[in-house]
């Protein structure tokens, strides 16, 4: 009797039919729902820069170069024109007020000075002959007043005594009225010589004022021509430094020429050059320091000049306090200058990122260090060490700040 052979349910080739078709299913589940689906780059850690996320104080300021100046500078030019007869000083010379600096010869000027002079001290004599003459004359009608009172007492002796003796008819009358006419001519000369006298008096002050207005004019002219040709000798305006001078002997100056300048010792400024773009943000009193010597200094914007000139204008830093004493004038010293007072802020340090991604995203190394991601954010104000970041970071987070120039934007970078 033939027996009956089951069938298997469950043979080799079933079995590996469905193991192939599950793992194909699991395959495509993993494509569709498991599998990292991000772009993805595998870089070299050592070749990228990783920094933390910091909570800390925040300044803004941008640093600008400012070349040292002299406070005060006082400039030199030649008053007259001429040609350098003798040099007393050097460049660097430290001089007094008055010093004498060089000396200019003008011969046609010198000519012009004599005959100018001579001329206004004739006409100065000419004045005082005059003034002379006005004092003869008022003696002149002294005299003559004194000389007519003394003959009005003599005429006047003389009618009343030819009155008495007309009166006992010992002279005639012809007699009596000759002195009689005689007295009363001298009375009125007399009468006429005292109103000459009150007119010459009053014409004389006025005379007098203005031979004296004359002659000080006069004497004015001779001091501007003797200041003149005293101005071919330069001499220093006050105390400091004589700097930017050169002169020769035998060389031509112009009048206005400039011949150098005189730095005052009394202290220093900086001037800087800044951008343009800050030109809206800079204003008088504004803060910057400088570390010189192992010190920080501080100073303030004094003064703005708005022209702007090849995309910079310029601003002269004036010191708060106390000033450093090895600066020298010329010197080229790296200014912050501050936009903003240490406030609180979530801080990055700057790095090359920033060329990349405008500050709009960064990588963010994940908490295994394995590899990084992308996120955005959002970056505020800057100074030359760190970045403001306004939103996206959080203190303690670690990123990439390096360049990202080599990741071409991928979404995540893998470490090896």
């Amino acid at each position: 009797m033939d027996k009956v052979i089951e069938k298997k349910k469950w043979t080799t080739k079933k079995i590996l039919n469905i193991a192939g078709i599950s793992i194909f299913v699991i395959f495509i589940l993993y494509l569709l729902f498991i599998r990292d689906k991000r772009s993805k780059l595998y870089v070299d850690k050592s070749q990228i820069t990783v920094a933390t996320v910091l909570a800390d104080k925040f300044q803004e300021f941008i640093p600008v170069d400012g070349v040292v100046f002299p406070r005060n500078t006082i400039y030199i030019d030649a008053v007259q024109g001429g040609i350098v007869e003798k040099v007393y000083v050097e460049d660097g010379a430290l001089l007094k007020k008055g010093d004498t600096i060089l000396k200019l010869s003008n011969a046609n000027m010198e000519l012009s000075f004599m005959e100018q002079e001579t001329r206004i001290y004739e006409a100065i004599n000419n004045l005082q002959n005059t003034k002379i003459g006005l004092e003869q004359n008022k003696f002149i009608r002294q005299k003559e007043i004194v000389q007519l009172e003394y003959e009005i007492d003599m005429t006047n002796r003389d009618f009343e005594r030819k009155k008495k003796l007309y009166n006992e008819n010992v002279i005639s009358i012809k007699e009596f009225e000759d002195a009689k006419r005689e007295y009363d001519f001298t009375v009125k000369q007399l009468h006429i010589s005292l109103q000459l006298k009150k007119l010459d008096s009053v014409s004389a002050v006025n005379r007098t004022r203005q031979l004296n207005t004359t002659m000080d004019r006069m004497g004015n002219n001779l001091k501007l021509l003797r200041t003149n040709l005293e101005n071919l000798y330069i001499k220093s305006p006050t105390d400091g430094q004589l700097s930017s001078f050169s002169a020769e002997i035998g060389e031509t100056k112009s009048a206005g020429e400039h011949l150098g300048q005189i730095d005052m010792k009394d202290g220093f400024k900086l001037r800087a050059n800044i951008d343009e773009r800050y030109i809206s943000r800079v204003f008088i009193g504004q803060d910057a320091e400088f570390d010189f010597a192992g010190k920080t200094y501080f100073l303030n914007i004094g003064k703005i000049y708005t022209d702007v000139t090849n995309g910079s204008f310029q601003v002269d830093l004036f010191f708060d306090g106390e000033e450093p004493g090895q600066i020298k004038r010329g010197q080229t010293l790296q200014l912050r200058l501050k936009f903003s007072s240490a406030q609180d802020a979530i801080i990055v340090k700057r790095g090359g990122f920033f060329q990349e991604t405008g500050g709009n995203w960064i990588y963010i190394v994940d908490a295994t260090e394995d590899f990084a991601t992308k996120r955005k954010i959002r970056i505020g104000r800057q100074n030359t060490n760190f970045y403001e970041v306004m939103e996206g970071l959080e203190p303690g987070e670690k990123v990439v700040i390096s360049s990202y120039d080599a990741f071409g934007g991928k979404d995540k970078l893998v470490f090896k």
